[in-house]
């Protein structure tokens, strides 16, 4: 199996997303994979592979702004979460998907806790990956000083960003191949740092995570959080709270993981997202 990398146009913009299908036809709900920052669809391309193999289509888009996606101009997008909501539900309704599960990971991939919580209808299952949690979660400084003017403008036109933020998150080294990956659109055009300023200035962390703290304990639908133990820059004890809040949520954690999980672990947590959505779905 191979991954396929696609394309739709939603509206004025253009989706940039890999894809993965098993070879037989089945009614398992397809899954959508929601990258954080500074990241993109790629993050997930070692996982992908596992789903297929058990009967799963898998797709992981980049965001509008990021990876290889549309990179609007902040005066025709405004890069904050209610927007980025709706893109997602734009592009559900471009995809004809009538009900899905959902797997996130890190700012910005909460975005999707968000849309989950309002479209608990169209969510087969929901995974989180070290994400914020919590009116308690802030923006690491590595992240917040992107936001700040004329030197957020200058750090974000620098694509080693990328080796260094990812690199620190997950506390291990990144193959040069992949990094290669994670650089391009940044050695392709400004427009992906000026996207990435204009995400960070807008994400609107505060209020993104009241609309979690208090939706995420009452959610109906089956949520596994997977946690890598060693985030430095997200706690565990407020996946801890969450999962003890709803008997639907479940925790797992990853002791020598820190905040991308999905770059070092990826067999590991490969096999709890399969066994996890198997086993609600037999």
């Amino acid at each position: 199996m191979t991954i396929t990398e696609e394309s739709i146009e939603v509206g004025v913009n253009k989706w940039f997303y890999r894809q993965l299908s098993p070879e037989k036809t089945n009614d398992n709900p397809p899954v959508l994979f929601l990258h954080g920052l500074p990241s993109m669809g790629f993050t997930w391309c070692e996982i992908m592979p596992l789903l297929a193999e058990k009967g799963f289509q898998a797709i992981a888009p980049d965001w509008l702004g990021h990876g290889f996606s549309s990179k609007p101009d902040p005066r025709d997008f405004p890069y904050t979460p209610d927007a980025y909501i709706q893109a997602l539900e734009a592009l559900i309704t471009a995809l004809e998907w009538e009900k899905f599960s959902l797997v996130v990971q890190g700012f910005l991939g909460s975005v999707g806790i968000n849309y989950a919580l309002r479209n608990p209808d169209k969510i087969e299952r929901l995974i989180i990956l070290n994400a914020p949690l919590s009116t308690n979660a802030k923006l690491p400084w590595k992240m917040s000083q992107w936001g700040i003017p004329f030197v957020g403008d200058m750090l974000t036109q620098d694509p080693l960003l990328v080796d260094r933020t990812l690199e620190g998150g997950s506390g291990f080294v990144i193959s040069d191949q992949n990094l290669d990956v994670y650089r391009r659109p940044f050695l392709q055009s400004s427009s992906a740092g000026r996207s990435l300023v204009a995400t960070i200035k807008n994400l609107k962390l505060s209020s993104s995570m009241a609309e979690l703290e208090s939706g995420l304990p009452k959610f109906g639908v089956q949520t596994q959080i997977i946690w890598g133990m060693a985030d430095p820059w997200l706690v565990a004890s407020d996946a801890e709270t969450l999962a003890s809040s709803n008997p639907r949520i479940e925790l797992v954690k990853l002791n020598e993981a820190k905040h991308y999980p999905q770059e070092h672990f990826p067999q590991e947590v490969g096999e709890l997202i399969v066994n996890f959505l198997r086993r609600q779905t037999l």
